[in-house]
């Protein structure tokens, strides 16, 4: 299957994953030089490991120029300490900004600490973002449970920034990670549905088989808090990328 762009259903098909995370980098690429302060938001995971590689490469052969690019990323786990190998903000500098030249990136603080301070914590957060101008282009994945950031079934479409529980199914998904269930955090710190939906473009990846059927549901079923991934189905500049082992249902 050659890379297809079907704008009718919101849909960006590439053959295989190394396609598909080189045209997601090529979408953050194009933005940064056209917009050299551009705000990006970013999601952790396996799925855009691929697409960090890639803007890694671009600007160590290419000069893509990181310098006044602001990054925001969607979530961490709760509690982890920062200097933790499972924190977001280690996956995040290990994977992209040990290897450009971004001084101005951001990932929620997931240390321990009292609800009070999580919820000053959180609302820092979104004025940050505010501060920046807001997010050009956020980068989502989508989770079993079909969420998105950690926004679990149940997020409303105008939720922000803020603590929440964990789906058993997301846990079980990390446990690996972890070495076992039992020490993946049953909480996170997340961009709400609400933060996500005010960026100017959103950008939603899937890859592998496995995400076969939730890239279905999001792309066909009804919109609903259930599925909060379904949300983006509103956003006026929205495209899901995939490649032909998640898209198989819907192409």
């Amino acid at each position: 299957m050659s890379n297809t762009c079907l704008a009718e259903v919101g849909v960006f098909a590439a053959p295989d994953y190394a396609a598909l995370c080189n045209h997601v980098a090529d979408l953050i690429a194009a933005l940064i030089q056209k917009k050299p302060n551009a705000v990006l938001g970013l999601a952790t995971g396996a799925t855009p490991l691929g697409v960090y590689a890639a803007l890694a490469r671009r600007h160590r052969e290419e000069g893509l120029d990181f310098s006044r690019v602001t990054c925001f990323n969607l979530d961490e786990y709760y509690p982890m300490s920062p200097r933790s190998l499972h924190s977001y903000r280690q996956f995040m500098a290990m994977n992209l900004f040990d290897y450009v030249n971004c001084q101005h990136w951001s990932v929620p603080d997931g240390r321990p600490t009292s609800i009070a301070q999580i919820t000053m914590t959180c609302r820092d957060y979104e004025q940050a973002i505010h501060d920046a101008g807001g997010v050009d282009l956020q980068l989502l994945g989508v989770g079993r449970t079909g969420h998105m950031g950690f926004n679990e079934p149940g997020s409303s479409l105008h939720s922000r920034t803020r603590l929440v529980t964990l789906a058993p199914v997301t846990r079980q998904d990390a446990a690996f990670g972890f070495g076992g269930i039992e020490n993946v955090p049953t909480q996170a710190i997340t961009m709400g549905v609400g933060t996500i939906m005010e960026a100017r473009q959103i950008v939603m990846m899937a890859s592998g088989a496995a995400k076969s059927d939730i890239v279905h549901r999001v792309l066909t079923d009804e919109i609903s808090d259930q599925l909060p991934a379904s949300f983006v189905r509103l956003h006026g500049n929205a495209i899901v990328c995939v490649d032909e082992a998640a898209g198989q249902m819907i192409l």
